[in-house]
């Protein structure tokens, strides 16, 4: 890769169009610390009923330049999917992992969000040397140094490209899952926990993927 800061005409399009708001114009920065090599990692899909967390790792080259990339939920699809396409393609390493809907009931969201985040850092195809977490709670993973940020996504460049892959990955998946039960309306809600998704949760019950400790709570006898 060259010195040229990169800043893809896909996203040039984006800006000329207007599509990036005021907020999104401010710059997160690249760097915690400029002496390590550094992973954002960040997840996506913890609130959801169903599906697996997913989470991803991300290593940034040093010059690495994209006005508007910012947390995910501050990002339409549209401008997310561009992004994607734009990390994969310049970043040094990423990483997308996942815990399933059977581990997240076994071992808690948080630890289930933590287990994808370490997998996602394990499947890098280079080591970081320090980790960049978003958020307040991490285990340790390894021997490797971590930062814990809350609300890094929106702070930090490595975490914001990480939600994008975790958020955009997972909608992917969710997606999928949706043709065998279109009824619960992932294509839309992703497996969030809307008034329909409940209400089909309350009419026909549990799929396979649904996170049994996340519907306990679902009443049955919601009425349309």
């Amino acid at each position: 890769m060259d010195n040229q800061r990169i800043f893809p005409d896909a996203l040039k399009e984006l800006f000329l169009q207007h599509e990036l708001n005021t907020e999104l114009n401010v710059m997160l920065k690249l760097r915690y610390n400029k002496h390590f090599l550094e992973a954002g990692c960040d997840e996506a899909g913890r609130g959801c009923l169903a599906g697996p967390v997913f989470a991803s790792a991300v290593i940034l080259p040093a010059r690495y330049h994209d006005p508007g990339l910012n947390d995910s939920k501050k990002l339409s699809a549209k401008q997310r999917d561009l992004f994607r396409l734009h990390i994969e393609k310049y970043a040094i390493a990423w990483a997308v992992a996942q815990a399933s809907a059977e581990e997240i009931d076994q071992l808690n969201i948080l630890n289930a969000s933590i287990l994808a985040m370490h997998r996602a850092v394990e499947a890098l195809c280079k080591t970081p040397e320090f980790l960049l977490i978003d958020g307040n709670r991490f285990h340790p993973y390894k021997e490797i140094p971590h930062a814990c940020i809350i609300k890094g996504d929106g702070k930090y460049l490595p975490i914001a490209a990480a939600s994008i892959l975790a958020k955009t990955h997972r909608d992917e998946y969710m997606l999928a899952l949706h043709q065998d039960f279109p009824d619960y309306g992932w294509l839309r809600n992703k497996g969030y926990p809307t008034l329909q998704h409940r209400q089909v949760v309350a009419q026909q019950g549990l799929t396979p993927h649904h996170r049994k400790s996340f519907n306990s709570g679902v009443p049955l006898d919601i009425k349309l």
